[in-house]
């Protein structure tokens, strides 16, 4: 496919980035299973080594069949580039490791996957780096977490566990102001339900482990560059913006221009971090793809349904889904997610922490996994689970109180789901 702007999202997700195979006319996508490329001659490789010309070395950097992938990604994003890796987690850090060094600061929303908070307030310290987390609907704690040394704002389009929604444009406006990029987790989204790009998000990541590939097959992540940022408008980002050492003094947004990021996350991030996304796992992912906005609109569908059933249970005592009119989020979501508040949310039980490991051991087609966004409908009690490693205080902030389950709706049946949610509940609160 040639210029991609006139095409549709259902035609996208099925076709950009992909052709049909030079060598053998294959109209899939083939699993490049190969770890090195054969150079034409010496000048080629050492073209290809100085980044004189773009090609295959090695597949911890570049892989054919995660090129498809990253082509496809950026182009549903919307973005200019894209760069896969082994998991969600792996992408954060490349994410924001271009733009980083000992003594920087990203500045984070608070309501997060837990995993998220522990890898930005510990592990990330180990680097010199540090997160300020704050509460994102209060923009002036936002604009006054910001310091010199802060290079980033990072946030969830839709947080999990919690499926708040975050004020992408508001974000934006004041990640502006500061001259620093705003990185966007649109893994619960996708971008069937928001492209945060076009809320003026400069880096969007995804845990492609989730909705993207959407059957739990595979873990990845992936780093979409909107290529809209100035690298060199000021001193903060010498990575991108001075010359390379590694490289011989390439200065990266001098030499690649809106690329630039794109190119760092291959040649550098890549290259030294090695936090590469296998082939196999790339062609589970594009078949996924294929399938997304069909998916999306059930999952939406189903969620809404369940949600909406299980806020009038005298069971519950509240259901956090943007899209119920009862919600905080609800206007706020018809301008970010306007498909649709996305098919992840929580649920308070009576009856407490017992209770929600009652209800979570009695459901029979729920299944009780540490994951979101399978075609298979999932719950956790993320208090004893994703987000135990927390204090009382950030699991209530998270989302991820005693009395709360996670729900992640997939495309059965909602009336199974629903006689399934009924039973577990009666035991539950029994």
């Amino acid at each position: 496919m040639g210029d991609t702007t006139d095409f549709g999202f259902d035609t996208l997700q099925i076709h950009a980035g992909a052709r049909p195979d030079p060598a053998t006319g294959a109209r899939q996508t083939p699993i490049y299973q190969t770890t090195a490329y054969v150079f034409r001659d010496a000048d080629h490789a050492a073209a290809l080594f100085n980044l004189q010309e773009v090609g295959y070395i090695y597949s911890r950097l570049t892989n054919p069949t995660v090129a498809v992938l990253q082509e496809r990604l950026a182009t549903l994003e919307g973005g200019i580039g894209a760069v896969c890796c082994s998991s969600g987690h792996a992408a954060q850090i490349m994410a924001i490791f271009p733009l980083m060094a000992p003594g920087c600061n990203i500045v984070s929303s608070n309501r997060l996957y837990g995993g998220t908070i522990t890898q930005f307030g510990h592990t990330i310290k180990r680097f010199g780096w540090s997160a300020n987390l704050v509460d994102f609907d209060d923009l002036d704690a936002v604009r006054g977490a910001i310091d010199e040394n802060t290079r980033a704002v990072f946030c969830e389009t839709i947080a999990n566990p919690g499926g708040y929604i975050t004020d992408l444009d508001s974000i934006a406006a004041i990640a502006d102001e500061a001259g620093i990029p705003l990185i966007v987790d649109n893994t619960s989204a996708t971008p069937y339900l928001c492209r945060p790009i076009e809320h003026g998000a400069t880096l969007v990541v995804h845990s492609t482990t989730k909705y993207l590939t959407g059957n739990g097959t595979v873990t990845g992540g992936c780093i979409v560059d909107s290529g809209r940022f100035d690298w060199s408008k000021n001193d903060k980002f010498p990575s991108l913006s001075q010359p390379e050492p590694a490289y011989h003094g390439l200065k990266f947004h001098e030499t690649f221009g809106n690329l630039a990021y794109t190119f760092h996350g291959i040649a550098v991030g890549l290259r030294d971090l090695g936090m590469t996304m296998n082939p196999q796992a790339a062609h589970y992912t594009l078949m996924g793809t294929e399938t997304l906005s069909l998916r999306m609109e059930k999952h939406v569908a189903n969620a809404q349904k369940l949600a909406t059933w299980l806020e009038a249970d005298p069971r519950v005592e509240f259901v956090t889904y943007a899209g119920l009119p009862s919600s905080p989020y609800y206007e706020r979501i018809q301008r970010i997610c306007p498909k649709g508040a996305g098919a992840l949310f929580t649920v308070a039980i009576k009856g407490g922490y017992e209770a929600c490991v009652k209800l979570v051991d009695s459901l029979e087609i729920f299944s009780h996994v540490a994951n979101l966004g399978d075609t298979r409908s999932l719950v956790i009690h993320a208090a004893s689970t994703t987000h135990r490693q927390l204090t009382p205080e950030q699991q209530q902030a998270a989302g991820a109180a005693p009395n709360v389950v996670r729900f992640s709706i997939g495309i059965e049946d909602p009336d199974d789901l629903i006689r399934d949610l009924d039973q577990a509940l009666a035991r539950a609160v029994a």
